[in-house]
């Protein structure tokens, strides 16, 4: 069997040639070797540990395991199992559906996925940005603030329930337009036809991609790739002009400055100079006050575009009825091409000098301005009109607040006043565990808006955080907040002293990084969504099934299986087992069967 690695970069080599066609895919399933790659993928998510519809988890994995399921694929005798339905809550209150696959369909699916993203990364266009390698909101905002200067209104774009309304033909037949391998497409169309699992009763799904599937995310992007290059298309023909026609006033009064100017060097008296040095002081007011270019010329127009997953932002330097219309004909094509529709309350045509809202922020142009500053040749430019503003929302903040229950709203005066108050659901924990959960929270938000132009905003956020932090201590004590903070204090800063597993005392203090804006708050490159590849500096979890010897009686037999639990702190110490396993420091314990049954029985000695 080849190696996965290798096969995966011989199928990247063609993903950008949009003509080339992919066959004899299906066969790569047969490789136990991708399987093991794709379980060193998956294994270290702790939702692994949840059960889907067949009662198993990522627990007891093992070669046989994976043999078995490669049998059933070779005779396509595999069949996906109905994925467990569970709802997680949206921002807009809504609940957004959820769908769990067996652990036994999310190998196949990362298998299926690692394939995909071979084959059609590399063709993607530029202006997507979701569910891909080196790709994050971030990078998405950075190219809509590089790209949509002076733009004059925006499109904001939204379809209407995405995953859910996925047209399975539609799906299968963009699919066929590169891959001519029907086992894998029958595969694929399996994965999208198995339904669903709630309240003890099997759904059919006949449309859609289930929400928490390994391979929803790809296959989104593939579908809407064709919207993508649609959209390229249709910049090719919106666009129009070279540059914009100069301002013929602006014109005028430039040549009659320069008449003046010239009037000035030769006249020899020094009160007709001081009324022409008055009338250029007059004139260069009147002229700094007016565009220089036309920005209403008929004959420039301009489209940007950019998409994350189903929600995307379209920016027009042209008329309110060109706006209008790019929304009429998108909608058209969506709705005849893709089978989908755009939504209604969150489809807007926007004024660019009002705000936009895309991916948790408010965009918007600056508008004309006459503020003149210097350039490195020396002269004088009107450079701060048009540029693109990102902006975190007072709403934003508000709702994260309220959501966390770290603050409450007093009304007085008719003024709202942001009170911080304690967390009644932390008051449990340890002091330092209640520290962890403020220092994720702040740090997380504070780090998404890091791009934020008026990131001074988030000082707000922090203030509220961290006297909610003291007030929640306060009430686990039955204390004041004042005494809280005199009793934490080390030195400037507020932290908490705790003993680490050797028995040395450390202190980790709350978070108060920087809140000036970062461009690149995760480095010029962005988060990336797949763990990178490279070299192991543990043994990968293939090799150590691979061993033929249990890890914890030292038994050398071929029949192991994969002991894995969902987080260390969970283990108790009382248990042999537990404690070499924290002692290791893994979630993963290759062990004989005879082994695996005394650990679960919680017997081993």
């Amino acid at each position: 069997m080849r190696d996965p690695e290798n096969v995966l970069n011989s199928l990247q080599e063609h993903s950008a040639q949009s003509g080339y066609v992919y066959d004899r895919l299906y066969r790569n399933l047969f490789n136990r070797d991708f399987f093991l790659q794709a379980y060193q993928n998956i294994y270290a998510s702790q939702g692994n540990m949840t059960a889907g519809t067949d009662g198993k988890t990522i627990d007891a994995m093992s070669l046989e395991r994976i043999d078995r399921l490669i049998a059933a694929l070779r005779d396509e005798s595999y069949q996906p199992i109905p994925s467990r339905r569970t709802y997680i809550p949206k921002k807009n209150g809504k609940l957004r559906p959820l769908g769990i696959p067996s652990i036994d369909d999310k190998l196949v699916q990362e298998v299926v996925r690692m394939l995909l993203e071979s084959i059609y990364e590399n063709s993607f266009e530029d202006t997507s940005h979701g569910f891909r390698p080196d790709r994050s909101c971030h990078t998405a905002l950075r190219m809509i603030q590089n790209r949509f200067t002076r733009c004059k209104w925006f499109v904001e774009g939204d379809i209407k329930g995405f995953f859910d309304n996925i047209d399975h033909n539609v799906m299968i037949g963009i699919l066929r337009k590169r891959i001519k391998d029907e086992r894998f497409l029958r595969l694929i169309r399996k994965f999208l036809n198995a339904g669903y699992m709630e309240d003890n009763q099997l759904h059919q799904s006949y449309s859609g991609t289930p929400q928490g599937g390994i391979i929803s995310p790809i296959l989104a992007n593939i579908y809407l790739d064709q919207f993508d290059k649609y959209m390229a298309e249709y910049k090719k023909r919106f666009d129009r002009g070279d540059k914009r026609a100069v301002n013929v006033e602006y014109r005028k009064l430039s040549d009659k400055r320069i008449r003046l100017k010239r009037k000035l060097a030769k006249t020899q008296s020094e009160e007709e100079k001081q009324s022409l040095l008055e009338s250029i002081r007059e004139l260069d007011k009147v002229h700094k006050s007016i565009p220089c270019k036309n920005p209403m010329d008929a004959n420039f127009r301009r489209l940007q575009y950019v998409r994350y997953a189903d929600d995307f932002l379209i920016g027009i330097i042209g008329a309110k009825e060109d706006a209008q219309a790019v929304k009429q004909e998108i909608g058209a094509y969506i709705a005849e091409q893709l089978k989908l529709e755009l939504s209604d309350e969150k489809t807007l045509v926007t004024k660019a000098t009002d705000r936009a809202k895309f991916l948790g922020f408010e965009i918007r142009v600056t508008p004309q301005s006459n503020h003149t500053k210097k350039t490195k040749s020396g002269s004088t430019a009107r450079n701060y009109s048009g540029h693109v503003m990102l902006e975190v929302p007072t709403s934003a903040i508000q709702k994260k607040l309220l959501e966390l229950e770290a603050m409450r709203i007093d009304v007085r005066n008719g003024t709202e006043i942001w009170q911080p108050t304690h967390r009644g659901k932390l008051v449990g924990r340890t002091d330092l565990s209640i520290l962890d959960q403020y220092n994720g929270e702040i740090r997380g938000f504070c780090n998404y808006y890091a791009i934020a132009n008026n990131r001074s905003k988030l000082h707000k956020f922090r203030y509220i955080m961290e006297y909610s932090f003291y007030k929640t201590l306060a009430c686990k004590y039955r204390t004041t907040k004042r005494r809280i903070v005199a009793q934490y204090r080390i030195g400037k800063d507020i932290g908490v002293r705790f003993m680490d597993k050797h028995g040395n005392e450390r202190i980790r203090l709350l978070w108060k990084g920087s809140l000036a804006r970062d461009p690149y708050p995760l480095g010029k490159e962005a988060d990336t969504i797949h763990k990178p590849k490279g070299i192991l500096k543990k043994p990968s979890l293939g090799a150590r099934l691979k061993a033929n010897r249990c890890e914890w009686c030292g038994k050398d037999t071929s029949v192991l299986v994969m002991h894995q639990v969902r987080t260390l702190k969970e283990l108790d110490e009382s248990q042999p087992w537990a404690a070499f396993m924290k002692k290791i420091n893994r979630k993963t314990l290759v062990v004989c069967e005879s082994c695996h049954t005394k650990i679960h029985s919680a017997d081993c000695e």
